[in-house]
C-alpha cells in the first residue's frame, strides 16, 4: 500500500479520534445513552496472517481463525453477520484498527459480548529511548522498512487501550502470538510465532498518535480478560502441523476445551487444561496465561459470565451441512483432543444433541481436516438433522496398527537422513519423515553445539564430534536419549529402539483420554502428601456428567500461569472418587520425568488353600458407586516418591466398567517385581500393556452392530470407560 493511500485511511480514525467529545469513545456517555437491550449482541474480530509478503509465512493462522468462528458461532451462539474476520492481505494494520472501533467500539453495549482474536507474528519494538515493547505485526506490518526504519506495528498496550475502550465488561481477547525470539540450533518440528526485533525501527507516527489519542480518552482500568499463549514475554508461540491441517498449539488446545468444558469451568481451570493439551502436543516450555491479572481477581471468573454459552451441554462438534440425499451430514469436529482426531475410526459413533433428549445417532464415514461426513444410522422422532445441532461422541474406534513417525531435522545432511531413514525402518512401528512436510511425534537430530562442548574441554583444539538426540516437537531433548559422541547415524537411531517403544506405548494410553465425553462420573486429584493434610496440585474431573451445582461445590483453584509443578522428594497420591451408579476398575500408567514407563501395579497379599503363607497376587483395583479410594494405598516407608530428572512427568488413570483381564496377565508375564502391597514400579513391557489396556476397555464396551468395522479395530463405547491425563513439571 502506498503512503499516501495509507495516510488517507488511517486519517478517517484519527478524524474520529480527534473530537473531544467523541461520545462513542467516552465511557461515561456512552452508558448513560446506551439502548436496553432484551437479549446481549455478541460481537467478534477475528484476525489471522499466514503470508506475510517477501517473509517466510506461517501455516495455521487462518485455520486459528476458523476454530475461533466455528466455535463461537455453534458453542456460543454468536451471528454469523457479527463477526468479522480479517486474514492475509485484508489484514493491514489500518483495517484491524478501522474495524475494532467501527465494528466493535461503535456497536457494542453494557452487557454485549465482545471476541477479539489475533493469531499471526509478533515482535518488539523500541519508543524513543524506552525498552522495547510487545507489537503485533499486521501483514503491512514492514511496509516502509525499504528506504526507511519506519514499522506499521499495532502495540500491544494500543490494543489493551482499545480494548478497554469498549462499553461492556463482557471482553475476552486471544493473542495466539509471541515476541521474542531466540537463536538456537535444537531440532524442531514447529513454526514460532515471532519475529526478531527489526534494528533501529522507529514506530509510524501514526500509530503513536493513535495510542496518544486512547491514553487521553480511555480513563478506565477497568480489567480486561486477554488469554495470552505465553505466560512468560521470552516464551515462544508456536504452531503444529496436525493431521490435515496446521494450527497454533493454543489456540487449538483453548477452543477443543471450550467445546466440551461446562459454562461453570473458570478461567482458570480452563486454563490448566489448556496448558496440560498445549505440553502433550509437543512445546513443553510453552505456557498460557491470563495477561494482567497478577492478583488471580480474573481468573475465577466462570466462562458463562463472559460469553454466555447458548448451551449447558459440552461437545465434540456440530453439524455444519446435509447433503443432497438428505441422509449424509457434514460435520466439523473441533471439540475432539488432536491425538484423538488423528486416529479417529471410519464407524465412530455420535449422538445429536437435541432438547427432546432423541437418540439419533451418526456413523462417522470420513474427515478431512476438521471436517468429517457421517452417516445416520437411525433417526428417532420426525425432525432431521439441522444445521447447528451439537454433537457429543458416543463410541470411538481406534485402530490397532497405530504407529510412532520420527521427523528427521533439516539440519542433518543427507546421507545422515538416508542412514537414519534406514535405520528408523528396522525399528517396528516406527516410520521416519523430513521435518515439516509430515506430521510426527517426535524429532531426530544432532545436539547443539553448546551440548557438545563439554567433550573437547580437555583439548579445545580438537572439534567435538556429533552427538545425535531424540527431541520434542518443541526441540526439547527427550531425557535419556543423547548418543554418544562419534556414533553413526545409524548407531544412534537403532539405540533409541527401546524409547520408542515406550513413547509409543505412552502415545496409545493418550488415545484413550475422554475429560469430555464420558458418560461415568469421575473426579480424580493429584496431592502431595504434607505433614498436616495432602495439597491438591492438579484435578480432573469427566465432564459430561457435571452440573452447575456439583461444580460450584468445594472448587478447585490450580495453579495460574504455570504448568504445576512437583519437588524431587515430594510425596504424592491420587483421591478418586467413583461418582457413578456402578462399580468401576482402575488402571495408572504414566511417564515419569526421565520418560521412563511407570505402572501402579496392583499387589496383594492372598493366603494358599495349601499353605498357611501370604503371597502377593496381582488384583484388580475397583471403586464401589460413591467410594473415595486413595492411590496408591500406601504405609509409613511404602510412599509414593518423586524421583529426578527436573522435567515434564505425566500420569493416565483409565478406568473401565469390566476387569483389566488382559492388562494384568500383561503385568504377570512381565514378571514385575513381587511387593506386599500396591506399588509404583517401572513398566518392563509397557507397549504390550498398553496394548492389553486397549483390548481390556473394547471388552468392556462390548459395543454391538459395528457392522463394516475392521476387525484390526479398537472399539470404545463412552458409558464404559474414563481416562483423565495429568501433567506436571518435576522441579
Amino acid at each position: 500500500m502506498k503512503r499516501r493511500t495509507f495516510l488517507q485511511r488511517l486519517g478517517s480514525i484519527l478524524t474520529v479520534l480527534g473530537a473531544a467529545q467523541a461520545e462513542w469513545l467516552t465511557l461515561g456517555n456512552r452508558y448513560y445513552q446506551a439502548l436496553a437491550q432484551p437479549i446481549p449482541r455478541k460481537l467478534a474480530l477475528l484476525v489471522g496472517i499466514n503470508q506475510y509478503p517477501e517473509q517466510t509465512g506461517l501455516l495455521g493462522c487462518l485455520t486459528d481463525v476458523d476454530l475461533q468462528r466455528e466455535l463461537l458461532i455453534h458453542r456460543f451462539g454468536f451471528q454469523t453477520s457479527d463477526i468479522i474476520s480479517l486474514t492475509n492481505e485484508k489484514a493491514t494494520r489500518e483495517s484491524i484498527e478501522t474495524a475494532f472501533f467501527e465494528h466493535l467500539v461503535k456497536q457494542a453495549r453494557p452487557d454485549d459480548v465482545v471476541v477479539f482474536h489475533y493469531s499471526g507474528y509478533g515482535s518488539r519494538v523500541k519508543l524513543d529511548m524506552q525498552e522495547a515493547q510487545n507489537a503485533l505485526v499486521p501483514v503491512n506490518g514492514n511496509e516502509y522498512s525499504q528506504g526507511s526504519k519506519i514499522v506499521n506495528y499495532i502495540l500491544e498496550e494500543t490494543l489493551l487501550l482499545m480494548l478497554r475502550s469498549l462499553a461492556t465488561n463482557h471482553v475476552t481477547a486471544v493473542l495466539d502470538t509471541s515476541y521474542y525470539t531466540r537463536s538456537t540450533s535444537a531440532p524442531t518440528s514447529l513454526r514460532i510465532r515471532s519475529r526478531p526485533v527489526p534494528e533501529q525501527a522507529i514506530l509510524s507516527a501514526e500509530e503513536l498518535e493513535l495510542q496518544r489519542k486512547l491514553q487521553e480518552q480511555v480513563a478506565t482500568k477497568e480489567p480486561i480478560i486477554v488469554l495470552s499463549a505465553t505466560s512468560d514475554p521470552k516464551q515462544l508461540a508456536r504452531e503444529e502441523q496436525l493431521s490435515g491441517f496446521s494450527a497454533g498449539l493454543f489456540t487449538y488446545a483453548l477452543t477443543q476445551y471450550l467445546w466440551e468444558a461446562i459454562p461453570a469451568t473458570t478461567i482458570q481451570v480452563c486454563l490448566s487444561h489448556v496448558a496440560a493439551s498445549v505440553q502433550q502436543l509437543g512445546s513443553t516450555k510453552q505456557q498460557p496465561a491470563l495477561l494482567l491479572d497478577k492478583k488471580n481477581q480474573l481468573s475465577r471468573t466462570l466462562i458463562a459470565d463472559i460469553l454466555l454459552p447458548n448451551s449447558t451441554s459440552g461437545a465434540e462438534g456440530v453439524v455444519t451441512g446435509i447433503e443432497d440425499d438428505g441422509k449424509t451430514v457434514l460435520l466439523w469436529l473441533g471439540g475432539l483432543p488432536a491425538q484423538v482426531l488423528e486416529y479417529y475410526g471410519a464407524n465412530s459413533r455420535l449422538t445429536l444433541l437435541t432438547k427432546e433428549g432423541l437418540n439419533t445417532q451418526l456413523v462417522f464415514r470420513s474427515r478431512a481436516g476438521l471436517t468429517a461426513k457421517a452417516q445416520i444410522s437411525n433417526l428417532e422422532g420426525t425432525a432431521s438433522p439441522q444445521v447447528g445441532q451439537l454433537v457429543q461422541e458416543a463410541v470411538r474406534v481406534i485402530p490397532r496398527n497405530i504407529g510412532l513417525t520420527v521427523a528427521l531435522n533439516t539440519g542433518l545432511e543427507r546421507i545422515e537422513r538416508v542412514d537414519a531413514t534406514s535405520a528408523f525402518a528396522t525399528i517396528a512401528h516406527v516410520s521416519s519423515v523430513v521435518a515439516g512436510e509430515q506430521p510426527a511425534d517426535y524429532v531426530f537430530g544432532k545436539l547443539p553445539e553448546a551440548k557438545n562442548k563439554d567433550l573437547a574441554a580437555t583439548n579445545p583444539t580438537v572439534v567435538s564430534p556429533s552427538r545425535y538426540g531424540l527431541f520434542s516437537l518443541g526441540s526439547e531433548l527427550i531425557p535419556n536419549t543423547e548418543g554418544e559422541a562419534g556414533d553413526a547415524v545409524k548407531v544412534a537411531a537403532q539405540r533409541l529402539a527401546p524409547k520408542l517403544q515406550t513413547l509409543l506405548a505412552a502415545k496409545l494410553w493418550r488415545l484413550t483420554e475422554n475429560t469430555g465425553s464420558s458418560r461415568l462420573g469421575i473426579k480424580a486429584t493429584l496431592e502431595i502428601i504434607g505433614t498436616l493434610t495432602p495439597r491438591a496440585v492438579i484435578q480432573r474431573e469427566t465432564l459430561r456428567t457435571q452440573s452447575t451445582e456439583t461444580s460450584s461445590k468445594k472448587p478447585f483453584n490450580p495453579e495460574l500461569g504455570d504448568i504445576p509443578t512437583v519437588s524431587v522428594g515430594s510425596k504424592i497420591q491420587y483421591r478418586v472418587e467413583n461418582m457413578s451408579d456402578r462399580p468401576i476398575y482402575l488402571m495408572l500408567l504414566g511417564l515419569n520425568s526421565s520418560r521412563t514407563a511407570i505402572a501402579l501395579v496392583p499387589w496383594y497379599k492372598s493366603s494358599e488353600s495349601d499353605s498357611s503363607e501370604f503371597k502377593p497376587v496381582l488384583k484388580d483395583m475397583v471403586i464401589s458407586p460413591g467410594e473415595t479410594l486413595t492411590i496408591p494405598q500406601t504405609t509409613a516407608g511404602f510412599e509414593w516418591v518423586v524421583q529426578g530428572p527436573t522435567s515434564l512427568s505425566e500420569t493416565q488413570l483409565i478406568f473401565s466398567t469390566a476387569p483389566f483381564t488382559q492388562s494384568l496377565s500383561a503385568l504377570e508375564a512381565a514378571k514385575h517385581p513381587k511387593a506386599e502391597q500396591q506399588r509404583i514400579q517401572p513398566l518392563i513391557s509397557p507397549l504390550e500393556v498398553a496394548q492389553a489396556v486397549l483390548q481390556d476397555l473394547h471388552n468392556a464396551s462390548a459395543v454391538k452392530d459395528m457392522n463394516g468395522t475392521a476387525a484390526d479395530s479398537y472399539v470404545l463405547d463412552v458409558n464404559n470407560w474414563a481416562s483423565l491425563s495429568f501433567v506436571y513439571q518435576v522441579v
